[in-house]
């Protein structure tokens, strides 16, 4: 696996990869990889005849109070996995290398980023619409696969490539878990042994709330109550959402309709650790 820290260097290692006929998988990471990513990188080598992944912790998707200086970084680890994983290159660009002097651009999706995590954190989806295209532009890839955990990150990528025309197809992989139900994530380093024990009830709200709507429950204030007491079993459990909304536009009617995909989304905090979470209920 090679190493690439220059955007015109990767550029042209994919052009090239391109120009022979060879097909292009990236798998944008802010690093401190784990078998979640490792799925990603996997199914990447399935589809794709060359693999990309990337490493950059974008500042510019992090609010001043939130966690950039101490988001987990270790290089050395995060290089041993993706090699052994398969992946053909490693795009790990400085900050510098991204955002130079004098940048002052920012993409800006509309609508879709102002609730649920737009609200909580109003500048984040600017910066990742932003970081991503850039990536996108460096790596030049043919498919680029996202995680379900970041659910309505995926809506806002999907939403990006198609209104700026981006000629990449979008893969979004399910969400891995450890085997207690606890959604894979970086930032689960965090918590102390009394809290990781606590963040299995994100997984039980969740498995809650299918159960109801595959009983027939589709009143959405219900749903969203069922959510919320059921994470409000776990004591000192800071809730920022637990709501029900439509899968595709995340429209949150009083009642869905039975034919309606449906997800369910949570964030919260448990200790300092902000942990969010999503479900799928897909509907015939």
């Amino acid at each position: 696996m090679k190493v690439i820290e220059k955007i015109n260097e990767m550029q042209e290692i994919a052009g090239s990869l391109r120009k022979k006929g060879n097909t292009i998988a990236v798998i944008p990471t802010m690093g401190y990889l784990h078998d979640g990513h490792c799925s990603l990188i996997r199914h990447g080598k399935e589809i794709a005849d060359a693999v990309i992944t990337t490493l950059f912790v974008n500042p510019t998707q992090f609010a001043p109070n939130e966690d950039f200086e101490k988001y987990p970084r270790d290089f050395e680890r995060d290089f041993k996995l993706a090699e052994a994983t398969g992946s053909d290159f490693l795009f790990h660009p400085s900050t510098e290398e991204m955002y130079p002097e004098n940048f002052n651009s920012e993409l800006k999706i509309s609508g879709i980023t102002e609730k649920f995590e737009g609200k909580f954190r109003p500048a984040h989806f600017n910066g990742v619409a932003t970081v991503v295209a850039k990536l996108f532009n460096a790596t030049l890839p043919d498919y680029a696969i996202f995680g379900q955990k970041d659910y309505q990150q995926t809506l806002v990528i999907k939403k990006l490539v198609k209104e700026f025309n981006f000629p990449i197809k979008i893969i979004v992989a399910p969400t891995m878990r450890e085997t207690d139900g606890l959604a894979m994530s970086s930032r689960n380093v965090y918590l102390s042994p009394d809290e990781r024990q606590k963040a299995t009830i994100l997984y039980k709200a969740l498995c809650e709330g299918k159960k109801a709507i595959e009983n027939g429950e589709l009143n959405r204030i219900n749903l969203n109550n069922i959510l919320s007491d059921t994470l409000l079993t776990v004591r000192g459990i800071v809730i920022d959402y637990a709501a029900a909304a439509d899968a595709e536009t995340l429209d949150e009617p009083d009642v869905f309709n039975p034919n309606q995909s449906i997800v369910l989304l949570i964030a919260c905090k448990i200790g300092k650790t902000r942990l969010i979470d999503n479900m799928m209920v897909l509907k015939e």
